[in-house]
């Protein structure tokens, strides 16, 4: 045991939750076959832990405590509810599990294990990624909410039906078995991109976890190639990661001001992350077999050619847009490709292909509103950009972002 300062000893239990959430609740998944009891029970130790360790000192292993107590406290919970002969061989095997937190031989990391195990075919495919967000990232429901344009309400609602399907169906939180790997990637990709996105868009002081959440999801989709290390789209993702990352210098000034892509200095990306990604992107291309996050990543890779010749190929953009939107027509994707057509053609072709976007679809899409806005200033239609404005401003939660387009609004 460790003795430390109460504060102390509160922030050692913040960031063993922040940043070991997944891998706990994975070892615990494992025993209690059960995503719901398991979060209830690491809630526990995580309450009891602000407790005992003010009071007896920080564990030698804060993780073993954890992972001990919670188990202590699921194995009182089945007794208590007077289920043990049920649960007979479970419970014995908790008991006698060892507690470290060692990996088998085969997989890699317990919370790439636990993103395969939640994307089983029963659950429901829209409910992949969040699921994947808040059991093995340990995301709330209004923060996964914000990345679905949807209510935190509704996510929440979404998330408890969805995990009493898997106790009341008795969806098995099994591995699978490697032959099921490829089937399940899918999902396993998009919740990692989705968790890198919203740590992306994290707001500079006034979420810390944002940053920490996009290194984790870099840091799972290494371990992911580990796994798969000729998958082209797993090389993609990767690619495409790496490339964002390393334009994060440049994306605000010295007072936390926001610089758009456009206008930021090549000077202060990073070579060497662009370096790494140009080696995964060529060798997802070698694979010969284009997918999503390749095409993201060429797009990406376009962009970081500024840093050499200080010009961007938009022609060569569209083209990629072009493949992505028949491959993958989400708003994100036909927003930019209308962004990257009104740079290469004119602000007119640009907005036509905003207005093939069904208005419904983007009532609170806020990049939507704002290419819609910067197209409608170009061409002079003040009136209707101030609106096109108003709407992007009225979207923006970074104060940053909203400052630069009430700027940009007039």
């Amino acid at each position: 045991m460790t003795v430390a300062g109460a504060d102390d000893t509160h922030r050692t239990i913040e960031r063993v939750a922040r940043e070991s959430y997944g891998k706990l609740l994975a070892r615990l998944v494992a025993h209690t076959r059960d995503v719901v009891s398991a979060e209830d029970v690491l809630g526990d130790a995580l309450v009891a832990a602000l407790t005992a360790w003010p009071r007896d000192g920080v564990p030698t292993s804060p993780e073993a405590w954890l992972v001990t107590t919670a188990r202590n406290f699921y194995i009182d919970r089945v007794r208590h509810e007077q289920v043990v002969r049920a649960h007979q061989t479970l419970l014995m095997a908790a008991e006698a599990a060892p507690n470290d937190v060692s990996l088998p031989a085969d997989f890699p990391d317990e919370r790439l294990k636990l993103l395969f195990v939640c994307a089983h075919p029963a659950i429901d495919p829209a409910m992949h990624t969040p699921l994947m967000l808040q059991t093995v990232l340990g995301l709330d429901a209004a923060r996964i909410a914000q990345a679905f344009l949807i209510s935190p309400a509704t996510m929440g609602q979404r998330l408890v039906r969805v995990k009493t399907k898997i106790r009341v169906a008795g969806i098995p939180f099994e591995v699978p078995q490697p032959s099921e790997l490829r089937e399940r990637l899918d999902a396993v990709l998009e919740a990692i991109y989705a968790a890198f996105g919203i740590g992306w868009s994290a707001m500079p002081g006034v979420d810390e976890r944002g940053r920490d959440l996009a290194d984790e999801a870099i840091w799972l989709a290494r371990v992911l190639l580990e796994l798969m290390p000729e998958n082209a789209e797993v090389l993609g993702l990767l690619s495409l990661m790496l490339h964002c990352e390393a334009r994060r210098p440049a994306r605000r000034e010295a007072d936390g001001g926001y610089v758009p892509l456009s206008e930021q200095d090549p000077r202060r990306w990073s070579l060497g992350a662009i370096e790494e990604a140009e080696r995964y992107l060529a060798r997802a291309s070698a694979c010969g077999r284009p997918g999503r996050f390749q095409l993201e990543a060429a797009i990406q890779s376009v962009h970081s050619e500024r840093v050499r010749h200080g010009q961007t190929n938009w022609a060569a953009i569209v083209l990629f847009y072009e493949h992505l939107v028949a491959l993958s027509p989400t708003l994100g994707t036909r927003t930019g490709y209308a962004a990257a057509v009104a740079e290469a053609t004119s602000p007119v072709a640009g907005l036509a292909a905003l207005d093939t976007i069904a208005r419904d679809s983007v009532l609170t899409y806020q990049p939507y509103w704002a290419v819609r806005a910067h197209l409608l200033q170009r061409l002079g239609r003040s009136c209707d950009a101030r609106d096109a404005f108003d709407r992007a401003i009225g979207l923006t939660e970074d104060p940053a972002v909203r400052a630069f387009l009430l700027e940009r609004r007039g």
